[in-house]
């Protein structure tokens, strides 16, 4: 294949160099750094490897052997970082660290051809690629501490806070974390990417902690090229708006030398004093932004030749030759060997096996095991009556929905040290509903805290607990906050099973304040029905209970499916049921219900998609969830005083939905009503009678919903949610 403008470019300025003086290698390469001869010629080797996989990825492509990557050209600098740290200290890598990840594998004792090897299995979608198994061209190894990342802007900062403040905070507790306890984290982003929502809040949060004095090893790298793909980043920018509390280094990042002493004393200055810093490094961009890009569209010769001057290989080939560490002629010869060795592998392994079916692609998606779920769950103290200050909540009588969560929380805690519970206003608050009442005075303000009110920093901390050995436990004070940050659990919670193979899991339960019928309050983003974006991602569970009995079982079982699979797991809190006590009549207690210990198995379990019924009648099934189920509980005794007979399906699980009692619910009937308290467009509704016609229930279907709207204020939200009239009535015109 003919030679880029770069390889071109590299070959005859590296050929005008003049050989210097020899030098012992174990002296430093030039005057005034502390990188000896050899070391350089180590990392040398890293960058060029990283050069000459983008080369081979250039001419897999061209060969239609290959796929749309974005390469590392220019950045080989950051094999500086890689050498300033520990091969233990966690890292999360933006998507041009090349050089950085051969660095951290040979770092690690492996071999230099299989870090070269990992990443062509990559490039070719090769199902035997050690980390993502084809899925993804992404950086990443168990054996590593190389988390992958497979965003493309910044959505992985968040996660990379919660990673450092998970080091600290299970050195704190006690407790085996996945890190050392000296460990650093590190991630690494575009300086367009510095501009995104998720980057600021990152930096912020981190900044947040500085400030209060708290312990954060991380350490910010901004890789500064100077271009959003075609998009200029203004000169200075990234220094200009860095935050204040971050203490602050630059280094020249075409320059081996000066990336290595500053990321040395970047790193240094993290690990002894626990904060966090941000490491500015200048770089250029070779060959484009990604895959076909043509820079030419965009940027002016004249741009393009001066970052071919400043070419970190060159720059590094320069340092070794000056020292009189090789000669022209050594440099260029190495880099045709490992430049012709390296397309030979990359077309071995395109010949490798890919993906070829759904169920291999989805393996890693959610490994469920209902046993052991089963079993985990059913784990509890030796001591709980310790734990529950004297008198154990099954004691107590019969409690609302909020006390049995509240009672399951503290039986999980006292069994579990590592359990987390964070959000907002939940410590000595206990939450805005008082869920989490209690809990800090229990447990410690170690295990149970205030966070920022920044909902993309909370799941961060929960992506960054989980991943490194905890279970948290986060709390979203409300529904339609959760859309300030669904990414945290679309594009990193969700996708990291998946594009690890199961290698690195990050466990939560996220507990979310939910749906409407909170009279008088709140408007749209207190009142809230939209679920559609959490049901749509692969591999989520989705939990919604009602009843108190409900929750205390299924709160449970997603803290246990956490723990033994790894889940991510959605926990849907009806706020309007929080303290409800009645059903029917007042003060009949309807809707208490006595607490049940979790050693009391298997009654006490609720498996993940597994719905309950009520009733047995023969006439109609009435399906719903959260709010639904009282409303159709009250509507399914009037109908029955009418003489139809009623059963009401409460489905529990949103995702996965109850298929199996669905279907089941709806054939002893023959006519199925679903209750939807969420929108018409987009609800759950939707996808109950897709279930039942692709199961090929051939019965009458009907549903009732809340109306396509935002949800106003006062009494005007009765005029868009579902009421018991509307179930009724539809009911009634069902069984005609």
């Amino acid at each position: 294949m003919a030679r880029d403008t770069v390889e071109t470019h590299f070959t005859e300025a590296v050929a005008s160099l003049a050989p210097g003086a020899p030098r012992d290698p174990r002296l430093p390469v030039r005057q005034g750094t502390a990188l000896t001869g050899e070391r350089c010629r180590e990392l040398f080797e890293f960058q060029m490897g990283s050069r000459l996989l983008d080369i081979t990825a250039r001419r897999l492509r061209a060969q239609g052997e290959g796929f749309y990557t974005i390469g590392s050209s220019g950045h080989e600098g950051n094999a500086a970082v890689a050498a300033a740290l520990r091969a233990t200290d966690p890292a999360l890598l933006h998507y041009r660290s090349g050089a950085f990840y051969l660095t951290r594998s040979a770092m690690a004792g492996r071999l230099a051809e299989e870090g070269l090897r990992d990443v062509l299995l990559g490039l070719t979608a090769a199902a035997e690629e050690p980390i993502a198994g084809g899925r993804h061209k992404v950086f990443g190894h168990p054996d590593l501490a190389v988390i992958p990342q497979t965003s493309t802007i910044a959505s992985h900062l968040p996660r990379a806070v919660g990673v450092a403040f998970a080091v600290e905070r299970a050195r704190a507790l006690g407790l085996p974390g996945a890190w050392p306890g000296d460990a650093i984290a590190v991630c690494s982003f575009g300086d367009a990417s510095a501009n995104h929502a998720s980057a600021l809040s990152a930096l912020n949060t981190a900044g947040y902690v500085s400030y209060q004095g708290l312990p954060l090893p991380l350490l910010f790298v901004c890789e500064d090229n100077g271009l959003g793909i075609s998009v200029r980043t203004p000169r200075g920018w990234v220094e200009a708006s860095r935050h204040p509390r971050l203490e602050y280094f630059a280094a020249d990042g075409c320059d081996l030398a000066d990336a290595c002493d500053v990321a040395g004393a970047a790193a240094a200055y993290v690990r002894e004093r626990r904060s966090p810093a941000l490491l500015h490094l200048s770089t250029v961009r070779l060959m484009g932004h990604a895959g076909s890009d043509v820079e030419i569209s965009y940027r002016t010769k004249r741009e393009i030749n001066a970052d071919l001057e400043r070419d970190p290989l060159v720059g590094t080939a320069r340092l070794l030759i000056e020292a009189g560490l090789t000669t022209p002629d050594e440099v260029l010869s190495r880099y045709e060997t490992m430049r012709e060795h390296l397309f030979k592998t990359a077309l071995e392994t395109s010949r490798r096996p890919r993906l070829t079916t759904a169920a291999e692609i989805m393996e890693p998606l959610a490994p469920r095991r209902p046993r052991l779920v089963a079993r985990t769950a059913a784990t509890a103290s030796e001591d709980r009556r310790k734990a529950f200050g004297g008198k154990l909540p099954e004691d107590e009588g019969p409690l609302t929905l909020s006390q049995s969560i509240n009672r399951t929380l503290v039986d999980a805690m006292a069994v579990h040290p590592d359990v987390l519970v964070f959000g907002e206003d939940v410590a000595r608050k206990g939450g805005v509903y008082g869920v989490t009442r209690g809990l800090q005075r229990r447990f410690g303000l170690e295990r149970v805290f205030d966070t920022l009110l920044d909902e993309q920093s909370v799941l961060g901390l929960a992506l960054g607990a989980g991943v490194s050995g905890l279970l948290p436990v986060p709390e979203i004070q409300y529904l339609a906050y959760l859309h300030n940050a669904l990414d945290q659990i679309r594009g990193e919670a969700a996708t990291l099973s998946f594009f690890s193979r199961g290698a690195f899991r990050n466990p939560m339960v996220v507990r979310i304040a939910s749906y409407a019928y909170q009279k008088g309050f709140g408007g749209h983003f207190h009142n809230d029905n939209s679920v559609a974006a959490l049901r749509d991602i692969p591999g989520l569970i989705v939990a919604s209970p009602s009843r108190p009995d409900d929750a205390a079982a299924m709160l449970r079982t997603c803290l246990a499916a956490a723990r033994a699979d790894g889940d991510v797991c959605a926990f849907l809190e009806p706020i309007a049921l929080y303290n409800t006590r009645d059903l029917f009549d007042d003060g009949d207690n309807g809707w208490l219900a006595p607490y049940a210990p979790p050693a009391r198995w298997p009654e006490t379990h609720v498996p993940v998609g597994r719905g309950r019924c009520y009733g047995d009648g023969r006439d109609l099934t009435i399906v719903t969830f959260g709010n639904g189920v009282r409303m159709s509980l009250r509507a399914a005794v009037r109908l029955t005083a009418e003489g139809y007979g009623c059963r009401v399906l409460d489905l529990r699980w949103l995702s996965p939905l109850p298929v199996e009692d669905l279907l089941q619910a709806a054939e002893l009937t023959g006519r199925v009503l679903i209750a939807d308290e969420t929108r018409r467009s987009g609800g759950v509704s939707e996808s109950v009678v897709a279930a039942l016609i692709d199961a090929g229930f051939t019965g009458r279907i009907a549903r009732v919903t809340s109306s396509d709207s935002f949800i106003p204020l006062g009494d005007a939200a009765q005029h868009v949610l579902l009421s018991e009239h509307e179930i009724e009535d539809a009911a009634r015109k069902l069984l005609v």
